[in-house]
């Protein structure tokens, strides 16, 4: 824990899909934007990127979808299942204009770190290859993305990331003092959670995909479509549960539209 740690969450784009996606519920056939109408639970699905402004460095956690979604996902049909809101009255900012908002582009950030490679959550990875930044992700995650043939699989897009210098660091690590990431695979080969120990807002884990919703975290937890490997998704929120009750930490999850009008914007000021 440092009192010189600010964090700053950006709004990085705001999907749409059939909440099946996220939520498994009996009897649920999932939908397109086609069929939307014929859902009861078709919602928003909002990302978000999580800016640290630390002594050793500038740190960003994760960079949402790309302006360009609507021709990149076509391939992999995926702008279909996952159309991201672009009309005024929608806070779908960016990623580049929400770094702008706090006087920033891509290169004055010094460590990006990918909670996974999944399209919305690496989506704007390019935007770092700038000589300046440097980029993580998970072994375990580089390793399974290399087994992919064509391009893609799943919300796993090679466009997003191929023949980008991407470092590996492993297991549960300390980046920076008081920031860490967690290893919560199981949505993904390696996907991670974000700890950040705060002086005056206490701790907040950011939770990426390793658990979508408040609901998905329960208790019980409850699975989704979207999941690699659902047995070590399991034991991933549960490893979460014990560290939120052990620092009784605020749980930000993944794609939590409920949470939106309580987190603390980049535009409305920072945590610390």
């Amino acid at each position: 824990m440092t009192d010189q740690l600010k964090v700053r969450v950006l709004e990085t784009g705001v999907m749409e899909a059939d909440m099946a996606w996220l939520l498994l519920k009996p009897g649920r056939i999932i939908a397109d934007r086609n069929n939307k109408e014929r859902q009861r639970e078709w919602g928003e699905i909002p990302t978000h990127a999580v800016l640290i402004e630390h002594p050793e460095g500038r740190i960003l956690w994760d960079t949402g979808v790309p302006r360009d979604w609507s021709s990149r996902w076509q391939e992999s049909g995926m702008d279909n299942f996952f159309p991201v809101k672009t009309d005024a009255s929608s806070a779908s900012g960016f990623l580049d204009s929400s770094l702008a908002q706090v006087g920033l582009e891509p290169s004055d950030i010094d460590l990006l770190i990918l909670s996974h490679l999944h399209l919305d959550h690496a989506g704007n990875a390019r935007l770092f290859d700038n000589g300046k930044t440097k980029i993580v992700a998970n072994r375990k995650e580089l390793e399974g993305v290399k087994e992919i043939m064509g391009s893609h699989l799943g919300g796993h897009l090679k466009a997003d990331f191929e023949g980008l210098n991407i470092d590996a660091i492993e297991g549960d690590t300390e980046i920076v003092p008081g920031v860490s990431v967690i290893d919560t695979p199981g949505h993904t080969w390696g996907t991670m959670s974000l700890q950040v120990d705060l002086a005056e807002d206490g701790t907040k884990i950011f939770t990426s995909d390793a658990v979508y919703l408040r609901d998905s975290f329960g208790p019980p937890a409850v699975g989704a479509a979207v999941v690699w490997n659902n047995l070590l998704w399991l034991e991933s929120v549960e490893k979460l549960r014990r560290i939120q009750e052990r620092t009784n930490a605020e749980m930000i999850f993944g794609h939590e539209s409920g949470q939106t009008s309580q987190i603390r914007w980049a535009q409305q000021g920072h945590y610390q």
